[in-house]
Order: C-alpha cells, then sequence, then structure tokens
C-alpha cells in the first residue's frame, strides 16, 4: 500500500519547482493533491502531469495573501476530497534585492505578504479543518536564509525568519491536538527562481555549497514527505535545514 492511500494534500505555490515536485511526489505515494497558486496555466499543467502517471488532483487559483482565498481554498479542498491531512504551505516570491535603507517600501510589503503572512494565512484556515480531524500535518517553506541574513535581501530574509516563528508558536500550540507543524529550509535548488543565478557561472560557482553542486527539487520533497509520514510522527516545531552544508561554519583544520 502506497504511504499516503486515501489522504489528501494541498501544495500552495505548486505550479513549479519544489511546488510542483513535491505534488508530483505525494500523488505518487497516493495522495489525491489539491494544487494552488496564482500561475493557472503552470497549475493546471502540474494537474495533468500527476493525472497522467495515474494520481488525482485539482488546481485552485489561490493569492496566498488574500485571506478570503484562502479560505475558499481550503473550503474547496474539502469540500471535493471531504478531508485535509497535509498541507505544503511553499508559496513564494522574490524582488530585486537592495541595501536595507535603500529597499523599496512596496517591494518590502509584497514580499512580507506573500512569504509570512501567505504562510499564517494558510495555517489559519487549515488548521480548524485538522482540528475536526483531530489529526494533520503542515510542512511550511523557509529557507536558509531564514537561519542566517541575506544581504540585500532584507524582505525576503526577515520572511523566512518569521515563518520559522510561526511554525514554533503553532507546533506549541496544537501539539496536543494530533497536529504536527514543521518548517522546511532549503539553500540553493536548480528551480525557476534561481534560473538567472544559475546560469552565470561565476555566480553558480559562488552558490555552490561545500557538497559540490546545487540541491533538485526533489530532495527537498523527499524531507517533506518525510516529515508528513509516520516515520517523523514525534517531530514536530523544526526547521530542517537542507543545503549541501551552505550553512556550515567555514572552518579549516
Amino acid at each position: 500500500m502506497k504511504r499516503f492511500e486515501g489522504k489528501t494534500a494541498v501544495i500552495t505555490g505548486g505550479s513549479s519547482g519544489i511546488g510542483r515536485v513535491t505534488a508530483l511526489a505525494f500523488a505518487k505515494e497516493g495522495a489525491k493533491v489539491a494544487i494552488a497558486d496564482v500561475a493557472v496555466k503552470a497549475g493546471e499543467d502540474t494537474v495533468r502531469r500527476i493525472k497522467r502517471a495515474g494520481g488525482e488532483a485539482i488546481f485552485i487559483k489561490t493569492d496566498v495573501s488574500q485571506a478570503r482565498e484562502v479560505e475558499a481554498l481550503i473550503n474547496k479542498v474539502v469540500e471535493v476530497y471531504g478531508r485535509l491531512d497535509f498541507a505544503f504551505n511553499n508559496a513564494g516570491i522574490r524582488e530585486d534585492s537592495a541595501p536595507t535603507a535603500d529597499y523599496p517600501e512596496e517591494s518590502w510589503d509584497r514580499i512580507i505578504s506573500t512569504n509570512l503572512k501567505g504562510v499564517w494565512l494558510c495555517m489559519k484556515y487549515e488548521i480548524p479543518q485538522m482540528l475536526k480531524q483531530a489529526h494533520g500535518t503542515i510542512v511550511n517553506a523557509s529557507s536558509i536564509a531564514g537561519v542566517r541574513g541575506v544581504a540585500t535581501s532584507g524582505a525576503y530574509s526577515a520572511a523566512k525568519h518569521g515563518v520559522i516563528g510561526v511554525t514554533e508558536s503553532a507546533s506549541l500550540e496544537y501539539a496536543k491536538d494530533g497536529i504536527r507543524v514543521n518548517a522546511v529550509c532549503p539553500g540553493v535548488i536548480d528551480t525557476p527562481m534561481e534560473a538567472a543565478d544559475l546560469a552565470d557561472p561565476q555566480v553558480k560557482a559562488a552558490l555552490t555549497p561545500p557538497i559540490g553542486r546545487v540541491g533538485r527539487p526533489d530532495e527537498i520533497a523527499e524531507v517533506v514527505l518525510w516529515l508528513c509520514s509516520e516515520a517523523a510522527s514525534f517531530v514536530t516545531g523544526q526547521a530542517i535545514i537542507i543545503d549541501g552544508g551552505a550553512t556550515l561554519p567555514m572552518f579549516r583544520m
């Protein structure tokens, strides 16, 4: 029997990159998958890929920074599938970099609204359904920028630090209710979001971690699925760093 047979997962930011690969992985393990994103064509393509592989999925256009849309997303998932077992709150954006004093306020607001408020809104509407079921697992997407400050990326770093904070708070609040809440903190991963940087050989070399290569989306997906599985039943409130050693102290022996 597949690990997640008869279960339902919602994946925000599921139209591409880590979100898409994680959605495909959930479906491969038997879960019914709801893809949420603002990118409609790409999201529908994710659904087609799942169905071609024999899985079951739907796409729901959702801007996670908007409470009404997030509430409608969760209501639709429960209407269609009758339950919500897993949530990977992965939707996120990046914008042009700038030093703190030069950072545009409108860019700050957009990044915080999507990358931090969006995660909080998702949990706000996912958790009540999980409380009704007396179980559920949530994985929030942070970043290594959530455990180390990144120059000229103050808003992104602040948002990703905040994701770890709300993850820890929620994990404490709902641990006795059968709900586990964790975060993943990817390093540099070969996704469309990183494509421009990785296309420049010098930039790619600078971003390559000690392990000698950048990461793959499936390597993040595997950790997300593990966190949602019974194998991780004693794990909650954790921020799992998956970065090829990028955040290790640079000591030489």
